[in-house]
């Protein structure tokens, strides 16, 4: 596979990223109550969407997602995804042990907490559409910075 010609620079940042939950409401009860997320809009049982630092959660229902537009202005196409997807927020060790403690007592049980080779720490859960959620230093992938 050749690699095709550069002409303008790669991307600088992630704008959004997206995950699929068919129950909305406890997609919010999750993102919105559990981790304090910002909501920004929530489109009936189409969307709800939230701020993450500078980039924006999308999730989407997957059942909607992949009907055809409704309004001619935003032709955005039908897309989606099935099965469990994965969100990584960044955290510090000690934001980690909070996070921790939070949602083990909201009943969120913790798949995996461990530290990685090079030091960063990652704590694995499932959102309640069973989505993997990870809370990891940032150090994971930048070094110590």
């Amino acid at each position: 596979m050749t690699r095709p010609e550069q002409k303008s620079p790669p991307p600088a940042d992630i704008l959004e990223a997206a995950l699929y939950a068919g129950d909305l409401d406890a997609a919010e009860g999750f993102y919105g109550a559990l981790l304090g997320l910002e909501k920004l809009v929530r489109a009936g049982n189409r969307h709800v969407f939230y701020r993450v630092g500078g980039t924006i959660l999308l999730i989407f229902n997957p059942a909607e997602t992949v009907k055809p537009p409704s309004r001619a202005g935003l032709p955005v196409p039908p897309h989606g995804a099935r099965g469990p997807g994965h969100v990584c927020f960044a955290a510090t060790a000690d934001e980690i042990t909070a996070w921790r403690s939070r949602l083990i007592a909201a009943g969120h049980p913790i798949e995996a907490d461990f530290t990685w080779p090079n030091g960063a720490r990652s704590l694995y859960l499932r959102d309640p559409a069973g989505n993997s959620v990870e809370f990891a230093e940032p150090k994971l992938w930048f070094g110590e910075g």
